[in-house]
This record gives structure tokens, sequence and C-alpha cells, in this order.
């Protein structure tokens, strides 16, 4: 009988990314609600530090997989040892953050197990008989589909800031279990020789604490440059809307909006975005908004907390002049 909720926690030179924090909440209240245990699962090297913060985050039990091999994510790897463990296990449900890892992993554990997948859900609400029902949006974010499966266990991955992180409770133990990492050679065919660190010292979009992002009324691909420059002295990653992306001037990784990422900082300053629907269910939980427009009636002033109605080709450069002298 399937039994547990799990959450397959992702970190990156020991530090657990917040996506996987986020799940463990979330994964709390719906194991209280349905009487399931809740188990993160780590793999890597040197990973045992780490089960105290997934721990005190509510997990019930962790596992443990530790292995040379596992040091740097790797496809076949990592799914190798997660699909002989599931089958030992047999969860009710696996899930992990919708990040690059889990939109490689997530896919391929799937097949090997022969199980339902349900990718970058946006929500989870449990049915009349205890089932995970996952909400993803679908037809470029105009509608969402809700998927569940009566075959165990069923995979998904989340959107990153879709839950709020809780408050950790350093007063909860887990019990610990360690596993062997029990690997098939024919699934390491590809081996890691190196990890190239990103130039760009500006934080990851999903991860930032400040974002700046630009819409339709940055005019052009050539005037992010503005924007880059206030991110900078603030120390903020650069989003885009949809708007922009469409017409070319960001890569869709820097999307903002209900098909693209969804983010949650402190401090979201939006310029030139009108603030339409999807763009909102993309950024709304941010603590405190800034809107920079001309048009009065933008749809953005509704939900920003200070409003500035004026031209961001003139407001921006003050803001960054204003700000280099507060951070000297």
């Amino acid at each position: 009988m399937a039994k547990g909720i799990w959450v397959i926690v992702e970190q990156r030179d020991l530090q657990i990314r917040k996506v996987s924090l986020e799940l463990l909440s979330q994964g709390r209240k719906i194991a209280d609600e349905t009487g399931e245990t809740l188990v993160a699962v780590i793999l890597g090297k040197g990973i045992e530090g780490l089960a105290q913060t997934v721990s005190s985050n509510g997990a019930d039990k962790v596992i443990l997989v530790e292995d040379e091999k596992l040091a740097e994510y790797t496809t076949g790897a990592y799914t190798s040892v997660l699909n002989k463990l599931i089958r030992k296990e047999e969860p009710q449900a696996v899930l992990m953050g919708n990040t690059a890892v889990g939109k490689d992993l997530a896919p391929r554990l799937a097949q090997r197990l022969g199980v339902g997948l349900a990718s970058d859900c946006t929500g989870i609400e449990i049915d009349a008989n205890s089932f995970m029902v996952f909400k993803r949006p679908i037809y470029a974010g105009k509608a969402f589909e809700y998927v569940a499966s009566t075959v165990r266990p069923i995979l998904a991955t989340i959107r990153p800031n879709t839950f709020a992180l809780g408050t950790p409770d350093t007063a909860r133990t887990a019990e610990i279990v360690k596993e062997t990492a029990d690997i098939d050679s024919a699934d390491l065919r590809a081996i890691l020789k190196e990890v190239a660190i990103a130039a760009s010292k500006r934080p990851e979009l999903t991860e930032a604490n400040i974002i700046v992002s630009g819409g339709r009324g940055m005019k052009g691909p050539e005037n992010y440059v503005i924007l880059e420059a206030l991110a900078d002295v603030i120390g903020a990653a650069v989003g885009a809307s949809r708007a922009a992306v469409d017409s070319g001037w960001r890569e869709q990784k820097f999307q903002v909006g209900q098909t693209g990422k969804t983010v949650a900082p402190t401090l979201y300053i939006a310029c030139g975005i009108s603030g339409a629907i999807q763009h909102l269910a993309g950024m709304g939980s941010s603590k405190f908004i800034v809107a920079i427009n001309k048009d009065p009636e933008a749809n953005i002033f509704n939900v920003a907390d200070y409003g500035i109605v004026g031209d961001l080709f003139e407001v921006v450069p003050i803001l960054t002049e204003e700000f280099k002298k507060l951070v000297s």
C-alpha cells in the first residue's frame, strides 16, 4: 500500500533551494490533513548536515543518499537511485521544484516508474478520498486543468514561490535513514567534468529579494540597460513581462507571470508594465509593489503599494542615482 508524501530536496553547494523548503512547508500541511508521513529525500555528498534543516521545516523522516557520484546532479545517476528508492518504499506522491533539475528529472523518473506526472503546478488540493489534485495552467495561462491519478505514486513539479515558507521549528526531530546509492552502470553514460558558474552577479529570479521588471513600455531590448543599472545598485534580479518576451526583447527565462515564473520578492518594481492578469498572477505575492507607468489608468496601479505616474526613462535613472547615494 502506498504511503507517505516525498519531497525531493534540491541542494546546490550544500545550500537547500528555497523551493524545496516551500514544498516541505506545504507538504507538512498536507501530511497533517491526510494523516500521511512527510519524507524529505536528499542526494549528494557531505549532506548529513542538511538533515536538521529539513527536519525543522516539517519532515517526519529524512532519507540521505550519499555518494561521490551524486555530488553534482546528473540525470542518469539521480534517476537510477530514486527509481529504486521509490519502488522500495512506495510513496503516495513525489514532489519536486519545477526548476531546471526538476524539469529534467521528473519526466525521466515518471517514465522509468510507469506513472503519471503533473508538471509546472501552481496549486495542490485534497479531494474527498484524500487524493492529491494538482492545478496547472494551460493554453498560455488562459485556463487551468486539475490533474489526479489513481496510480501511485503521482509525480509533480511545483513552480517556485507557489507556496509560502513556513517558520522553522528547531525543536523538531526527524527519523534519519541512510541509504546506499545503488546506481546502474548503464545510467552512468554521462560524466560531469565541470560546472561553469554564470558570469552575472544578479540573483536568480525566483529567489531574489528585489526584482526590477520591464514591460512593453521599455520600447525595445536596448533600453533594458536602464533597469540593469538600477538592479546592480540595489542587488536585484531583472525580469520581464510576457509582452516584452513575445517581442523578443528578453529571453523567456526572465518572464514573470502565469506562463513564466512565479516570484514573491520583498520588493517588486514594475516599469512600463500595464498589469495584465497573467502578469499579476506571477508577482502578486510580492510584499511591496512599486509601479512606474505613464498611464494613470494602468491596471498595475490597482495592486501597487506605491505608484509613480511618469516616464520610466526619466524616473528610473533618478531612482538609480538616489539609491547610489544611499548605498554609498
